[in-house]
């Protein structure tokens, strides 16, 4: 055990487990994200010891598989309980809420919250869930088809982070030591020689901003294995991960044919992944609704303006020479077309080279301790909500008045989102050394919106690659 092993496993001893890399081999065959899984360890473990036959019991009684046969049981009567991710849609015209579940073949139209559920306020949210669900099969009473009913709905939400704990136990560690932990929590080893710098782990760290600053919006471009994929798709129940095919605006904002929110109004941020291979039924609507919703946090259905606080994070490959840079040096050439469009892309806030952080390898998977993934993805989730640190930011930042709004607004967020991460428990500026806040914050911040503006540069005349001059407070 190393001392940050010990150290996390001392400060955060019912929130901490201990992760080898074979950890979730007990799941072989069952489909659910790492906050799950890691519950389910947590749940069944004792000292570290797994009762593995205790889990093996829950999965097969509670989590159902594609050979569950979940929808013939229904017809036979049998009363059904599981954890699933769970569809929730509300239909205005018949005052009924609707569920789906994909993942056992309960398609929408099929499923039914009973009356007495959707009452209850504040159990049922509109978009994807988990959590566990019994209900039972409804016999078709001659004026409408057989259905499946929700009679019962626990979400699943087990932990209710004390955040003030989680600030008071960052104070206990140093910026290098809690750097490292956060890495741990993202179920990787800091301590793999394939990381080569701090600067280098504080890239890796950056795909985090967009979990715990709204409205943030990204891209990333990266050769294969780099892990960026698993990072959006099991780190958090409350991102949405788009993985290639076809998107329309009824999907991404309103769907106003079954009055149903889209992907951004439900989840707190989205990442388009294998972005090369994502083409758009009207790519002209997309490109407007977009640069609107990134403008300004808001959207337009029919005469209503509808707002959500989700961030976009665009993930793509790209190819590198032998020194390992990009073959292109015009990033944004490798976006979809869509994407290409200038004035959209200087909506972006910052851009990540993921050319220079490590390939996915055995030494960087995880064999220590860290957060459970479900209680730190509740951390990340709430953190969002805490404006203040916005606050303290532009209290530590000196910016001239002729400075772009654009270039400042996204140096503010990143550097915002910097501060959550990595000094969660600062409270006003005076919490934080100049010279720390500028070495781990402003300066990452910075460089990444201003690969934006250089990129903009190179393919745009209208556009400089001039940054404002803004400085931070304190230093000469």
């Amino acid at each position: 055990m190393t001392d940050l092993d010990a150290k996390i496993k001392d400060i955060f001893p019912e929130e901490s487990m201990h992760k080898t890399p074979d950890r979730y081999s007990f799941f072989s065959g069952v489909n659910v994200p790492s906050f799950i899984k890691d519950w389910l360890i947590k749940k069944f473990s004792n000292d570290d010891e797994i009762d593995t036959e205790g889990l093996y019991d829950f999965i097969k009684k509670h989590i159902p598989t594609k050979d569950s046969n979940i929808r013939s049981k229904l017809l036979n009567g049998d009363v059904i309980q599981i954890l699933a991710r769970i569809i929730f849609e509300s239909d205005i015209k018949s005052g009924e809420y609707r569920f789906q579940i994909p993942d056992i073949g309960i398609k929408s139209g099929e499923g039914k919250v009973s009356p007495y559920l959707a009452r209850q306020e504040g159990l049922l949210k509109e978009g994807e869930n988990w959590g566990v669900v019994t209900m039972q099969y409804v016999e078709p009473d001659g004026k409408e088809k057989g259905y499946a009913e929700m009679v019962k709905f626990k979400p699943f939400r087990p932990y209710k982070p004390d955040f003030e704990y989680y600030c008071q136990a960052r104070e206990q560690f140093t910026l290098e030591e809690w750097v490292d932990f956060l890495i741990c929590c993202m179920e990787y080893n800091p301590n793999s020689v394939s990381f080569e710098s701090l600067d280098q782990k504080l890239l890796f760290l950056t795909r985090l901003l967009v979990f715990v600053e709204p409205n943030l919006n990204m891209i990333e471009l990266a050769p294969k294995g780099t892990g960026k994929s698993y990072i959006f798709n099991n780190l958090s129940k409350y991102g949405w991960q788009i993985s290639g095919g076809k998107i329309t605006r009824a999907k991404l904002f309103y769907d106003m044919s079954k009055n149903t929110p889209g992907i951004i109004p439900s989840y707190e941020f989205v990442s388009l992944d294998e972005v090369k291979t994502i083409s758009f039924d009207n790519p002209e609507e997309i490109q407007g609704a977009l640069k609107n919703y990134m403008e300004q946090g808001s959207f337009t259905v029919g005469k209503s303006k509808l707002t959500s606080l989700a961030g976009l994070i665009l993930l793509g490959n790209i190819d590198l020479d032998a020194y390992k840079r990009p073959l292109n040096n015009h990033y944004f050439e490798e976006l979809p077309e869509a994407f290409q469009d200038h004035a959209l892309i200087d909506r972006f806030h910052g851009f990540i080279e993921g050319w220079y952080l490590p390939r996915i390898s055995e030494d960087l998977k995880l064999n220590g301790y860290s957060l459970n993934v479900e209680y730190f993805s509740e951390i990340l989730s709430y953190t969002r909500t805490q404006s203040f640190y916005s606050a303290i930011v532009k209290e530590l930042l000196d910016i001239p008045k002729n400075a772009d709004t654009r270039d400042t607004n996204a140096v503010i967020k990143m550097c915002s989102g910097y501060l959550k991460l990595l000094y969660p428990h600062v409270r006003s500026a005076a919490d934080i050394s100049p010279q720390e806040f500028k070495m781990v914050c402003f300066d990452p911040a910075f460089e990444k919106r201003k690969i934006i503006r250089q990129q903009l540069a190179a393919i745009d005349r209208e556009f400089t690659d001039r940054m404002p001059d803004i400085k931070v407070r304190g230093l000469e």
